[in-house]
């Protein structure tokens, strides 16, 4: 019923373990001034192993259509790759993020699903729109497949021990694959 699938960014290996995983997510830029230096790489090695893979941004105070334009722009994304902003930064307001997400589906959202990654507290406490765009990504780290929020979601991270781990709920790879193509 579900499948399994891990996040990366710099802090992880370009030849991280793709054993028993069905996507990736990489992280891909921060601001609109990081780039992730093992971005290509770990997509690369993503995609050799099969995997569905997606990118995410770390949101930073500022401009958001600035940050949606250096996302997509720098992110080495193909066609019906998942993009997600990441949204932890206490500097950055419900408004913005949602302006964010607004911006990257009018630069990407034909070609791409476009959602949120947050954690429980911001989900609940922070957020006022329920605005995830085309999918919540959850971070509670709780059994897999049961955060604790009311809201539907697509993928959840449970844990980050001893990487962050997150089940997606499609009823496998292909489902996956579909669903990110918008079928």
């Amino acid at each position: 019923m579900t499948i399994k699938g891990i996040d990366v960014s710099s802090y992880q290996s370009s030849t991280y373990s793709t054993a028993g995983f069905d996507f990736v997510f990489v992280k891909a830029t921060e601001g609109t001034s990081y780039i992730n230096p093992k971005m290509a790489a770990q997509a690369s090695h993503g995609r050799a192993a099969g995997l569905v893979v997606g990118f995410y941004h770390f949101l930073r105070g500022g401009n958001m259509k600035a940050q949606a334009k250096y996302f997509v722009e720098k992110c080495s994304s193909i066609a019906y790759d998942p993009l997600f902003a990441d949204w932890e930064d206490s500097d950055v307001s419900n408004a913005q993020k949602d302006a964010f997400l607004a911006e990257v589906k009018r630069l990407r959202g034909t070609t791409h699903r476009v959602g949120l990654y947050c954690n429980r507290d911001y989900w609940l406490n922070r957020d006022t729109t329920s605005n995830a765009g085309d999918a919540l990504w959850i971070a509670d780290y709780v059994t897999a497949g049961k955060p604790r929020i009311q809201a539907a979601w697509k993928f959840h991270q449970y844990t980050d021990s001893p990487i962050d781990t997150n089940i997606g709920q499609f009823t496998d790879r292909a489902a996956l694959k579909k669903w990110a193509r918008k079928g």
